[in-house]
């Protein structure tokens, strides 16, 4: 079940910055939790009434690569390279060195961009090759990459992968806006960015209150687990891509009020009391029926992972602004059958998330992080098939659809890497006001059933 769509390279380059100087910034624990673990990559799609390959290569293309030269202190890294880890906080991020910058591909597909921009199901590998890749080796790897790609019909599309140790989805967000800002306000003599979008490199503002000395314990779990390896090479995808389908499904307001009234009239006496936000109803109820439409024994793990934004948490507060990773991530995994209950599964995923959100008040955003990664990094040791993960890329409150390079909105954002991990994704949707497209990959026996039961039961 192969895809044939292929994209056509036109064009690559380096982008840098007009004034690149050499600066260092020392990775935080926040950052190294993430090391070598696979990338984020995202495609916004854009659909032009007059857009033709000759306005394309003079209005579209140059302007992007304008709009990143012309930043003086750009929100983006380039490529991070080999630490010393016999020194204490061993990761520097070289920053803007002459010769580093940003790749920047330009192709041209024959995909059927209304398939792919649909919330019909499409076979996940069609997406691939809009996708930037980032270069790792053992002793360096990018940051960051772009693509743009050229579809016959109007559309285009801006692809970008991300390195997790040195972006998170907060700080790759920044990225995509300033960018967006530069190229709409036409900003031809490098005024600067809105305090919004300038992103703040001030590390002394990241703590480490737990005394376990988290960037040192998580480099050194991360070692054991490569039986001292130091490469950053960044992980390759262990799954089965080839198998996988994906379409984009919907939540509405009105479902958010039928999910809710459900799981209080199934829910315990401190029913009251939980959280029960939009983010919570959605991976409850997408994880209970992704767990009864895989099936089988109820005696399989389920591991349940996501993560949630430390920036106003932290004490003290970090900037909204803060440029790498400020995230805390939150896991628990149950046996299966919880979840596959016809009456009471989605209350229980939903009460079981509400808890792990809730614990982030009560206890800090920190409590039991020296756990976190260890944790994390035994479930890639279990057999196949004896563990679910459902994770979450992205978040509803990234406002991605809000993008806007002076085209207008996106015509539909995607995250590509969620058929690495079993994971999902979540974005605001475009249509509906405070609903929630939902982003999945699944084998098709699987997404026949997830589908035909989806939103049926509410």
């Amino acid at each position: 079940m192969a895809s044939s769509s292929v994209a056509k390279i036109l064009d690559t380059a380096q982008i840098k910055p007009i004034s690149a100087h050499e600066s260092s910034l020392p990775f935080t624990f926040f950052d190294t939790f993430w090391f070598t673990l696979p990338s984020v990559e995202r495609l916004f799609f854009y659909n032009l009434q007059d857009l033709t390959p000759a306005y394309f290569g003079s209005h579209i293309y140059p302007p992007q690569t304008q709009a990143i030269t012309l930043s003086d202190a750009p929100p983006f890294p380039p490529p991070h390279r080999q630490p010393q880890v016999s020194i204490k906080c061993p990761h520097t991020l070289h920053c803007l060195h002459p010769d580093d910058g940003v790749s920047l591909t330009v192709s041209e597909s024959d995909a059927d961009f209304h398939r792919l921009t649909s919330n019909g199901v499409y076979e996940a590998l069609e997406l691939h090759p809009l996708r930037p890749q980032l270069i790792s080796s053992d002793d360096s790897a990018s940051a960051l990459a772009l693509q743009i790609t050229l579809f016959p019909d109007k559309v285009f599309s801006i692809g970008i992968t991300a390195h997790r140790m040195v972006l998170d989805g907060k700080t790759t967000t920044m990225f995509m806006k300033s960018w967006a800002y530069l190229c709409k306000q036409g900003n031809t003599d490098n005024s600067p960015l809105p305090p919004e979008l300038t992103p703040s490199f001030d590390r002394n503002v990241i703590k480490d209150p737990t005394g376990f000395d988290l960037d040192m314990l998580y480099l050194n779990q991360w070692l054991t687990r490569t039986n001292g390896n130091k490469s950053l090479k960044i992980s390759t995808n262990k799954g089965a891509a080839p198998d996988l389908v994906r379409p984009t499904v919907t939540i509405s307001p009105e479902d958010f009020k039928k999910m809710r009234e459900r799981v209080l009239s199934k829910s315990s006496g401190s029913s009251k009391q939980l959280h029960l936000s939009p983010f919570v109803l959605t991976l409850g109820y997408v994880t209970s029926c992704i767990v009864k439409a895989r099936g089988g024994a109820g005696d399989r793990i389920v591991f349940l992972g996501f993560t949630s934004d430390c920036r106003p948490r932290c004490n003290p507060p970090v900037p909204e602004n803060n440029f790498g990773n400020c995230n805390a991530v939150l896991v628990d995994y149950s046996k299966a059958g919880s979840f596959m209950d016809l009456e009471n599964g989605f209350a229980f995923a939903a009460e079981k998330i509400s808890n792990m959100v809730k614990g982030l008040t009560e206890k800090g955003v920190l409590e039991g992080a020296e756990n976190r990664l260890t944790l994390l990094l035994e479930l890639t040791k279990e057999p196949a098939g004896s563990v679910q993960t459902v994770t979450v890329s992205g978040s509803p409150r990234f406002d991605l659809y809000g993008t806007d390079f002076g085209w207008g909105t996106p015509w539909k954002v995607v995250v590509v890497s969620i058929d690495k991990n079993e994971a999902i994704s979540m974005v605001e949707s475009r249509e509906l006001n405070k609903g929630i497209e939902v982003g999945l990959a699944l084998k098709k026996h699987e997404m026949e059933r997830f589908l035909s039961t989806f939103l049926k039961d509410v």
